[in-house]
């Protein structure tokens, strides 16, 4: 017999967005698992093969960004809904295209037009799942939505362990626009439909500019920037960092990127739980915090000397990532609801986004400074960044979310 929690946890809204941003995590975190044969294949080589990279990386990153902004804004103006149908509808038909690319340009415009439709389905998803849930339990709603995201990102690994990359890339398209159809009966915020009776801006950005709500929506990004310190780098580039700490095996970038997510999917869990149990969000992004500098330290000083002493700290690093869910959701509970969604949606892109100056930070240090003191650099400044940020941001655990922000 169902509890009243899981009840409420198996509304239709709570399911799509799970299983929606599973797709979308397949699809972003794909290019991480196919890097190196993709671009073997159009045409890369030696050292190409991780300035390629970091190129085809930050032109996914750009597309976040603007994507982020734009679906945003439409799902404060036309609803949550119309950004979980159009941003799936093009992410996949542009996953589809990367799986035909010949060239190296051609692979970085896919990566773009990807990015775009990808940056929508995740800050959609917990606003709605946030708004659609009471307060005692939504944590637990968005703490399912990530879960499932993450086993996206595992499952890309071995999807692309079993057919050629290209395959893989028609697989991850093809789920999602099977997920089209399941999302046809899904229904609408209760708090937006609320808000379209009254007469209130929604969606507009410049609302954002006034200065205590941007410092707000600044710290909101801040605290997840080690996140993508340790994904954008450590874990997209493991197999150069394996060669940089002297392990004689190869280190296969696919096999990090789904180790490290496997133990996002414990950490996933473990703080969604804990943050209901302690009933608070700022405590359990502050333990994880700490956690991923303490395991950034292990991976790039710690003397590994063998391939699955490297593994694990993959799986660890990838643990201490486990608050992604909570960040999120901090970011949507601090803002009314007719900011919401541009804010749930803007905030986690630009921390993808954010591994374009941390990319370029990288690797200008490591011409003077080498691969890991260069890394060493960037993750440092990231979290102090992001402790500083927490320090100053409120509780939001126990506030209700049905109201507005004054123009």
């Amino acid at each position: 017999m169902k509890t009243p929690v899981t009840k409420e946890l198996l509304k239709l809204p709570v399911i799509a967005a799970a299983f929606g941003y599973l797709v979308d995590m397949y699809d972003l975190f794909l290019f991480s698992v196919v890097r190196v044969p993709s671009l073997q294949a159009v045409g890369a080589t030696g050292d190409g093969l991780l300035q390629q990279g970091v190129w085809l990386l930050n032109m996914q990153m750009a597309g976040l960004l603007i994507g982020g902004i734009g679906w945003g804004i439409l799902g404060d103006k036309k609803g949550r809904l119309s950004v979980l149908f159009g941003s799936i509808l093009i992410y996949s038909l542009a996953n589809i295209a990367n799986g035909f690319v010949q060239t190296v340009p051609q692979y970085a415009l896919f990566r773009f037009i990807a990015g775009i439709g990808l940056a929508g389905e995740l800050g959609a998803g917990v606003t709605l799942v946030t708004e659609v849930l009471p307060k005692q339990i939504r944590g637990y709603g968005t703490t399912l939505v990530a879960t499932l995201g993450v086993i996206g990102a595992i499952l890309a690994y071995f999807v692309a362990d079993l057919f050629d990359w290209r395959m893989a890339y028609f697989i991850g398209g093809g789920l999602g626009l099977l997920l089209l159809l399941m999302r046809i009966r899904v229904f609408e915020s209760p708090v937006f439909t609320r808000m379209k009776t009254i007469s209130v801006q929604r969606g507009n950005v410049m609302m954002l500019l006034k200065p205590r709500r941007l410092l707000r929506y600044l710290q909101c990004i801040a605290i997840g920037l080690p996140i993508w310190f340790v994904v954008g780098i450590l874990i997209t580039f493991s197999p150069e960092f394996g060669v940089a700490i002297g392990l004689e095996e190869p280190v296969v970038a696919g096999k990090a990127v789904m180790l490290s997510f496997a133990g996002q999917v414990a950490g996933d869990i473990v703080s969604g739980l804990l943050s209901q149990y302690v009933k608070s969000r700022r405590k359990i992004v502050l333990l994880f915090i700490l956690l991923s500098l303490l395991l950034v330290g292990v991976y790039l000083l710690a003397p590994l000397k063998t391939l699955p002493a490297f593994y694990l700290v993959c799986v660890l690093l990838g643990f201490t990532n486990g608050y992604w869910a909570l960040f999120v959701t901090v970011a949507a509970e601090l803002f009314g609801a007719n900011l919401r969604a541009t804010v749930a949606t803007t905030v986690p892109n630009f921390v993808r986004g954010a591994v374009i100056p941390l990319t370029t930070l990288f690797l200008y240090l490591r011409g003077s400074m080498g691969i890991v003191h260069s890394a060493l650099v960037a993750g440092a400044l990231t979290t102090a960044v992001a402790l500083l940020a927490l320090y100053f941001l409120d509780e939001t655990f126990t506030k209700d979310l049905d109201y507005v922000e004054a123009d």
